[in-house]
């Protein structure tokens, strides 16, 4: 796995297989987004069974297929073969961003529960078909949030946070910097109808995050902004974007997301948050420790007891994967709820929606 590459990143956590080979068995579909080696990676980590791999590229395939061929996962024909399957309980899937939602509905109806990258959707109008093929069908909808669910230091940092380490949580700020390497990214990435712009997409891991953290249910778009500083080749990219939250509790959010990751770091972006509590509070730096060391899951924190740091890597794992298995298994919610997951996506799509263009 490139660090540097963020489009490609797929980090692994250690094995803690929750069921046995065949008891939960998953299957790909849609490879355009290569997060769908980490979505893989965690299940298979937590016990999941990968079956079938489908995409209509057959680079693609070929390229899964050698990554995890000693899975003995198998090619597809085509979608409708997965989907037929009564193997197969889930469907994971990194298709370009604005075709997740209608695939998702199709898995949904034929009786999968679905786990999709993030962004999940970019429109409001997919957002309540989702809702529907949910009521209708009883089935998941899932969302890898990658930067905190596949995060030991934030995973370390939400344990702080239940343990009361920083007493009740008013303000999470949230820096998403990102590497673009342009000439790796495809032709659709480009193009807003098919990403949904910054906010909707990088910013929903920021948005999932202050949610999580602060505990709120629901949230305000107070402010958000979007530009184009330094790509006038790609116009309808968004390289930067910022957008200020109030949660239904009260608490604050700001994040800032950008595509303008320097050369000369050593991963894909710095991505760091800042977590205030009443009682004290906690710095993240997820992937670096600029000019310092170049591992990631650093955890600064202070409170009545003093100033801490805790190196987070290995001590947590990556349990959201064999939550959600169990989740889809039992029909219970440890993992994420329904609503949080869809919350973090609405959100964002509002932000998007408006984003006051300032460049």
């Amino acid at each position: 796995m490139d660090k540097r590459d963020g489009m490609n990143y797929a980090p692994k956590g250690k094995p803690n297989p929750v069921v046995k080979k065949g008891e939960f068995v998953f299957a790909a579909i849609g490879l355009d987004h290569g997060h769908i080696k980490g979505m893989s990676n965690g299940l298979l980590e937590a016990g999941a069974t990968l079956k079938w791999v489908y995409d209509p590229d057959p680079k693609k395939v070929e390229a899964f297929l050698k990554a995890y061929g000693d899975t003995g996962v198998k090619a597809a024909e085509s979608e409708e073969q997965v989907l037929a399957d009564p193997e197969v309980k889930m469907v994971a899937a990194a298709c370009v961003t604005s075709e997740r939602a209608a695939l998702g509905v199709r898995a949904m109806k034929a009786g999968k529960d679905y786990f999709v990258d993030k962004a999940p959707l970019t429109t409001l109008e997919q957002l309540e078909m989702v809702k529907k093929t949910i009521r209708e069908t009883g089935k998941k909808y899932m969302v890898c949030y990658g930067e905190r669910l596949q995060s030991e230091s934030a995973v370390y940092a939400g344990e702080l946070i239940q343990q009361g380490a920083i007493g009740k949580v008013i303000q999470v700020l949230g820096m998403g910097p990102h590497r673009l390497n342009a000439p790796s990214r495809p032709a659709w990435f480009f193009k807003k109808e098919n990403y949904g712009g910054i906010l909707c997409d990088i910013g929903s891991h920021q948005v999932e995050q202050f949610l999580y953290y602060t505990g709120a249910t629901d949230a305000t778009v107070v402010n958000s902004e979007i530009g184009n500083y330094n790509h006038p080749q790609y116009p309808e990219l968004d390289d930067f974007g910022d957008a200020t939250l109030v949660g239904n509790n009260g608490a604050m959010g700001y994040f800032r997301v950008d595509w303008f990751t320097p050369d000369g770091l050593s991963v894909w972006g710095d991505g760091r948050t800042f977590i205030l509590g009443t009682e004290g509070y906690i710095e993240l730096r997820k992937y670096v420790n600029v000019a310092k060391e170049k591992g990631g899951d650093h955890v600064f924190f202070v409170n009545k007891d003093g100033e801490h740091y805790i190196n987070a890597k290995g001590k947590t794992g990556f349990p959201y994967f064999g939550q959600l298995i169990l989740d889809c298994l039992h029909r219970t919610e440890n993992a994420m709820t329904q609503e949080h997951t869809l919350k973090a996506a609405e959100l964002s799509v509002k932000a998007q929606m408006l984003a006051r263009k300032v460049k």
